[in-house]
C-alpha cells in the first residue's frame, strides 16, 4: 500500500460518543471529523475502517471497550495517556474535532506514548480492588461521622470494638437531639450494610488468589513480610505482567517511588518521590513497608540505616518493590526468607481461602505445597500459628541451604 493510502485514525472518546478523524502519511485529512454515537460505533467501524488502518485513542473511561471493539478490525490500536500527549493537554483551543485530528497527526509521526493494554483478568481484578476501596472509604467516612458525635457530646466510648454489633444498643441509647439521633441511627444502619458487602468482595479476592493467572504468583509475594493476601492481590493487579518491566528501575518509576531529580548546569539536587505512577501500588507498598519494619529484623535494620534520610519509610517501600521484582521476575525465594515464618504466612493464606472446605486440601498440606514451590523449608516438620500444625514431608530433595535463592 502506498503511503498516501495509509490512514491514521484519531478517536476522541467521550461518555456517549466518539469524535473520529483520519489523516494519511502526508497529514492530509482523509476523513473529516465526525461524531459517532457509542451505540452505533460497532456498525460504523465495520463499514468505514480498513484492516490497514492505525487507530489512536486516549485512556478514558470507555477506552478499553473501544480498544477491544476496534482491535480485530484494524492493524493497530494505540492507547495514550492525555497528560503525556502534550499537544492536546497544553492546547489553548480544545474542541473534539481538533483533538481527534491532533491525535491522528501525532500517530502518523509516531509521537503517541502508548500505555500497556491490560488483559481482561487484570482489568477485572483492578475493578474489584477499586470497588473494595470505595466500600472501605465509605465505611471510614461513616465511622468518622460517628466519632465526631462522641467528640461533640463529650461522650466517653465503651471498651472494646466501638462499632461491634454488641455496642449498637449503647449508640442508640445516647441522649442526643432528635435530628442528630436520626443521622446517627442511619449511619449505624449504613455501616452494618457495608460489612457483608466488603466481606463478599474479600471472599471473591480470596478465591481469585488461587485462580489463573494469580495463583502461581501469589506464593512469591506472600513469602515477603508486610504483604498479606489483599495487599499481594493489589500489587499483582497494579503490575499486571511483570515481564513488561525489564529492570527494577522501570517498576520503581511505574509505582512513582523514584526520587525527583533536578540537574541543570551547576544545579543538582534530589527531592521526594515523584508520585507519578499507580497510586494504589505506591500506597499499599508504603503500608507494607511499615509492617515489615515493625515485625521483621532485616527490614528493621534497613530502616535504622536509613532513618536519618528524608522519608525513610518510602525508601523501604522502594526497596521492598525491588525485592518484589526479583521474586516475581526470576521466580525465586527471597534470600532473607525465614522458612518457618513463610510457612506461617501460607497457613494464614490457607485459613483465609478455607482450603479444607473449598478445595479439599488440609491447611498444613496447602502450606507445604506452597513452600515446595519456593524450595523452602524442606526439613520443616511443624509450625505454630495459634495451634501446632504438622507439615507433611516435602516432595523436594534435601538441600544444604534450605533452597533459598537470592532476590
Amino acid at each position: 500500500m502506498s503511503l498516501s493510502n495509509q490512514r491514521y485514525v484519531g478517536l476522541d472518546v467521550h461518555k456517549h460518543y466518539v469524535m473520529v478523524a483520519a489523516v494519511n502519511a502526508a497529514h492530509e485529512v482523509v476523513l473529516r471529523p465526525q461524531r459517532v454515537n457509542l451505540t452505533t460505533l460497532p456498525a460504523w467501524a465495520k463499514k468505514h475502517l480498513r484492516p490497514t488502518d492505525e487507530v489512536v485513542l486516549e485512556a478514558t473511561g470507555n477506552a478499553w471497550y473501544v480498544h477491544d471493539l476496534l482491535e480485530p478490525l484494524v492493524s493497530r490500536v494505540v492507547v495514550g495517556v492525555t497528560q503525556q500527549i502534550k499537544l492536546i493537554a497544553a492546547a489553548l483551543v480544545k474542541t473534539d474535532r481538533k483533538d481527534a485530528l491532533t491525535l491522528a497527526r501525532l500517530l502518523a509521526v509516531n509521537m503517541i506514548p502508548p500505555v500497556w493494554v491490560p488483559p481482561l483478568p487484570v482489568r477485572d481484578l483492578r475493578a474489584l480492588i477499586n470497588h473494595r476501596q470505595r466500600l472501605i472509604q465509605a465505611q471510614t467516612r461513616l465511622k468518622n461521622r460517628l466519632h465526631s458525635v462522641l467528640h461533640r457530646q463529650q461522650v466517653v466510648p465503651p471498651e472494646g470494638e466501638l462499632f461491634a454489633q454488641a455496642n449498637r444498643a449503647w449508640w442508640l441509647a445516647l441522649a442526643l437531639p432528635s435530628g442528630e439521633k436520626l443521622r446517627l441511627r442511619q449511619d449505624l444502619t449504613q455501616l452494618e450494610l457495608l460489612v457483608p458487602l466488603i466481606a463478599e468482595v474479600e471472599t471473591e479476592l480470596h478465591r481469585l488468589s488461587l485462580a489463573d493467572p494469580w495463583g502461581e504468583q501469589m506464593p512469591y509475594l506472600l513469602q515477603l513480610p508486610g504483604l498479606g493476601l489483599l495487599t499481594a492481590m493489589t500489587v499483582l493487579a497494579a503490575i499486571g505482567d511483570i515481564t513488561r518491566f525489564p529492570t527494577t528501575k522501570k517498576l520503581v518509576g511505574y509505582a512513582g517511588l523514584g526520587a525527583r531529580i533536578h540537574s541543570s548546569g551547576e544545579t543538582h539536587y534530589t527531592g521526594g518521590i515523584t508520585k507519578q505512577g499507580r497510586r494504589e501500588l505506591r500506597t499499599v507498598l508504603i503500608e507494607a513497608a511499615w509492617v515489615a519494619v515493625r515485625y521483621n529484623p532485616f527490614w528493621q535494620a534497613q530502616f535504622q540505616r536509613l532513618v536519618a534520610r528524608k522519608e525513610p519509610n518510602k525508601a523501604i517501600a522502594r526497596m521492598l518493590l525491588v525485592v518484589i521484582w526479583h521474586v516475581l521476575y526470576q521466580h525465586v525465594a527471597d534470600r532473607h526468607a525465614n522458612p518457618e515464618k513463610v510457612a506461617a504466612y501460607f497457613l494464614q493464606w490457607a485459613r483465609q481461602i478455607k482450603a479444607p472446605s473449598q478445595f479439599g486440601v488440609r491447611t498444613a498440606t496447602f502450606a507445604r505445597q506452597q513452600l515446595d514451590k519456593l524450595g523452602l523449608g524442606r526439613d520443616l516438620t511443624q509450625v505454630k500459628l495459634g495451634c501446632l500444625y504438622k507439615l507433611p514431608p516435602s516432595s523436594l530433595p534435601p538441600a544444604n541451604d534450605d533452597g533459598a535463592n537470592p532476590a
